[in-house]
């Protein structure tokens, strides 16, 4: 596992959380709080999983990195905006990054492929749903059917795979995080929705 590829997760998840401070209106501290709650709250979840001290209350720069995303966000968040249309393309992102990255923590802990996937995807939405709590939204993963933890679950199965088949470090992170990726933006572009019950509508 990359120490930048897993820094990289983190900025965009904390721009991700700075941006939605800015749309809420929020100041800086909030901004900053929000920030960081949405970079590490997933991974915070994954290594308590796995019973290991969250990397997030130990390394500077799970702090350090999700206020400079908070700086950049409250001093350029126009033209951050502009040219990432949509804080969803920032999320989308950080959702590709930590599948992966918190599938490979989780293997290389020991833990079965299913289990791994399954905190690859608690890593990768986690913060998210922080997120979204924090600043009264409904959480995306349940919001009008959106395929949010599809694709994480998608790149995190792929990262298993690529592990049992020992293809590991940069090639293997890159590759499953660029292929949540692609599946989440492409759901986004499409509209592409999780099926509902028989008889059941809901909102489009």
């Amino acid at each position: 596992m990359s120490p930048l590829l897993d820094l990289a997760g983190i900025f965009v998840f904390a721009l991700s959380g700075a941006l939605q401070g800015v749309r809420k209106r929020l100041d800086v501290v909030g901004m900053a709080v929000l920030a960081f709650f949405t970079a590490v709250g997933g991974g915070v979840m994954r290594d308590l999983f796995i019973g290991v001290q969250p990397a997030a209350f130990r390394d500077m720069g799970y702090l350090l990195v999700p206020i400079a995303a908070t700086a950049i966000a409250f001093f350029w968040h126009p033209q951050v905006e502009r040219a990432m249309p949509g804080v969803m393309v920032f999320d989308a992102a950080g959702l590709g990054l930590f599948c992966a990255v918190g599938t490979a923590k989780a293997l290389h802990h020991g833990l079965a492929p299913p289990h791994a996937v399954f905190l690859g995807v608690c890593t990768a939405v986690g913060g998210g749903v922080i997120r979204d709590v924090l600043s009264g939204e409904r959480p995306t993963l349940l919001y009008d059917r959106q395929l949010y933890a599809v694709p994480a679950m998608l790149g995190s199965t792929a990262m298993a795979v690529l592990y049992a088949l020992d293809v590991r470090g940069f090639i293997a992170t890159l590759s499953s995080a660029v292929l949540a990726f692609a599946f989440r933006i492409l759901a986004m572009r499409y509209g592409w929705r999780a099926p509902l019950a028989r008889g059941i509508s809901g909102p489009r």
